[in-house]
């Protein structure tokens, strides 16, 4: 009998397959949909929008009542499960918590969605995977650098790593090699100076960009001898 595929293994399959987690993080509210149609055109199959932004939920409702059927809509920065619920509610389907929260990841599960818990210590890691997290996204990632990801799997080896803050096109495909399942991040996705004066298709270019690289990267990794 074949098993149900459940809304949880198909995000975690589409942020394998793009290996890249784009995140919308701005001061100022902008057109969050278009942002992420944007990200959608350069391959993205999840987009995150932040809590800290301007009427997140609000962007989080425009973008899955617009293009729901084609990407999975995040909310980044959850810190109550409160917020889990605000989120589902406004159509999101994936939670994002910076740090690990167990009545975060209780929440999330409970609703039936994935949760990628903030971490990074192996301390942290086990702690999150101990209270259910779905993915673990290791933050400020170049602390550690990419090959932090390979120790973090050298005494957990089942973990799915996303790390994030500080990646770049020189690193990322170092991160995906070292063990990481995708990578993610704001400014690198989101510089409002270089959109204001290249326009928003400088956002489709940077996620094209990210994730060649990230399936150059799995490539090699799993031609390693």
């Amino acid at each position: 009998m074949k098993k149900e595929i459940t809304k949880i293994d198909k995000i975690i399959r589409d942020t394998k397959i793009t290996g890249v987690v784009p995140c919308i993080k701005v001061k100022s509210e902008v057109d969050y949909a278009a942002y992420a149609k944007a990200m959608y055109d350069g391959g993205a199959l999840i987009v995150e929008v932040t809590m800290t932004c301007p009427r997140p939920l609000k962007a989080i409702e425009n973008i899955a009542s617009k293009y729901g059927d084609k990407v999975w809509v995040a909310a980044g920065t959850v810190l109550d499960p409160n917020t889990v619920r605000a989120v589902i509610d406004h159509g999101g389907s994936l939670i994002v918590s910076p740090t690990v929260n167990s009545k975060v990841i209780d929440a999330a599960n409970n609703y039936g969605v994935p949760i990628y818990s903030g971490a990074f210590t192996a301390t942290e890691c086990k702690l999150a995977l101990d209270c259910g997290a779905t993915m673990v996204k290791i933050f400020p990632a170049h602390l550690g650098g990419p090959a932090y990801m390979t120790n973090l799997k050298m005494v957990l080896p089942t973990i799915e790593l996303i790390p994030s803050g500080g990646i770049n096109e020189e690193t990322a495909p170092d991160y995906i090699r070292c063990g990481a399942s995708a990578v993610s991040g704001a400014r690198t996705f989101v510089n409002e100076e270089a959109i204001n004066k290249e326009g928003i298709d400088w956002i489709t270019k940077r996620v094209s960009i990210f994730i060649k690289l990230v399936k150059k990267a799995v490539k090699n990794r799993n031609e390693l001898p």
